[in-house]
């Protein structure tokens, strides 16, 4: 056996595909994001604009937040020690569970390294420690859903995207006397849609199910707090576990699991991805925390970016540009073509200065392939209507189509 012409060859597929992934080398100027300096040349740093930070809300340059990491260095190191068993918990950790707990009006909450791991480890300890349990999953989930799920061992059923009526008939094939769990996300990150929370509560009672929610691009940026679309549609108390990220809207790392207090005990008792790994540094945990209890007080942020995604999405569209229409605050422009989006991504970066990552299969189905554009509070009117000129003259240059959003 060649292995490294096996290697090579599963590299080159992914070149001839269109679909290689390029990691720009970038350095967000703090305090003053979405500039940033980018290294893609032999001349020094260039500046650029930063257009697809998951960093929603900018609270990783939030004063608060950096202060809070910087008092917690001098305090306690860099380091957590090593697990939370073994040396790694500590004052921080417990306040930042009791602060997520709070935040989704559950009993108890559960740290995690990232919101991948929060969503492997959670699935698969749970279909593993309820006999026979069958997951229903929609066919959009997250990669770290599916592999949770996976992991779990348990039968799968896949219901169509938001189809609850397709849920239904899932749900109603299935033996009522076994366990259930329907697992779904409340923002799908590539499209900008929300899931049908309370229809599909009512059917989780209906049929016995546990519910299980993915909140990582809603936490912080919806609900008069910050709960997620599940604070916001009043359903955080149907839902009987909340899932969702510290490294996105509250702009620092990390993931964790808000329930009632028996399941975060079976979970923080069985699961592998809890146990055996060193915890969230301190450092990290006391900058969540200064997110979570800004953006619990503080609505400005998510308004001003709500506001921000609302006018890039018009300016798009009045353009004649693909964005595809969202009630979110993702704003996806549509290519079709992974050679193509990554032509565009690299005209924006090497002539105008903008940064905006291609989106390519396997993460959006192939034919699909988009920009995805996350306009945040800091992005003036002036930066989307350069933005939006650039874009039509790439557009033309390549010849792609401009049509109205549907």
């Amino acid at each position: 056996m060649n292995y490294d012409q096996v290697f090579e060859a599963a590299i080159e597929r992914l070149h001839t595909e269109g679909r290689y992934r390029v990691f720009i080398d970038i350095l967000r100027n703090k305090g003053s994001y979405p500039n940033a300096r980018c290294f893609a040349g032999h001349n020094g740093p260039k500046p650029i604009t930063v257009w697809c930070s998951n960093d929603y809300l900018a609270m990783g340059q939030h004063p608060k937040v950096i202060s809070a990491m910087e008092e917690a260095l001098h305090d306690v190191g860099a380091g957590s020690g090593g697990t939370r068993n073994i040396g790694g918990n500590t004052h921080y950790h417990v306040d930042l569970e009791s602060e997520l707990a709070d935040l989704h009006g559950k009993d108890s909450a559960l740290l995690f390294t990232s919101g991948y791991v929060s969503n492997d480890a959670t699935l698969s300890t749970l279909a593993k420690i309820l006999p026979g349990c069958i997951i229903f999953s929609d066919e959009l989930n997250h990669a770290s859903m599916i592999a949770g799920i996976r992991n779990s061992g348990a039968e799968k059923r896949v219901f169509r995207h938001n189809d609850v009526a397709h849920l239904e008939e899932l749900l109603a094939e299935a033996d009522p006397a076994v366990p259930k769990l329907v697992a779904f996300e409340s923002v799908y990150s590539m499209d900008g849609d929300v899931a049908p929370i309370h229809a599909i509560c009512d059917l989780a009672e209906k049929y016995h199910a546990l519910t299980y929610i993915d909140e990582v691009h809603a936490v912080g940026m919806y609900g008069a707090r910050g709960g997620g679309i599940s604070e916001r549609d009043e359903a955080s108390h149907r839902i009987d576990i909340i899932e969702g990220t510290l490294g996105k809207a509250f702009g620092v790392m990390g993931g964790y699991i808000a329930s009632d207090a028996r399941v975060i005990d079976v979970i923080r008792s069985y699961a592998p991805g809890f146990i055996f790994t060193t915890s969230l540094s301190p450092v990290l945990a006391a900058g969540v925390l200064a997110s979570v209890r800004h953006l619990k007080n503080s609505s400005i942020e998510r308004d001003s970016q709500q506001a921000a995604a609302a006018t890039l999405k018009r300016l798009f569209a009045q353009a004649g540009l693909p964005v595809l229409p969202s009630t979110t605050h993702i704003v996806p422009l549509m290519v079709g073509d992974p050679i193509r989006a990554k032509k565009v991504s690299d005209i924006l970066l090497a002539e105008y200065g903008v940064y905006v990552q291609p989106i390519n299969y396997p993460t959006v189905p192939r034919g699909t392939e988009r920009l995805r554009f996350t306009p945040g509070p800091a992005h003036t009117d002036e930066m989307m209507i350069e933005l939006t000129q650039a874009l039509i003259e790439i557009w033309a240059r390549l010849d792609l189509q401009m049509r109205k959003a549907a």
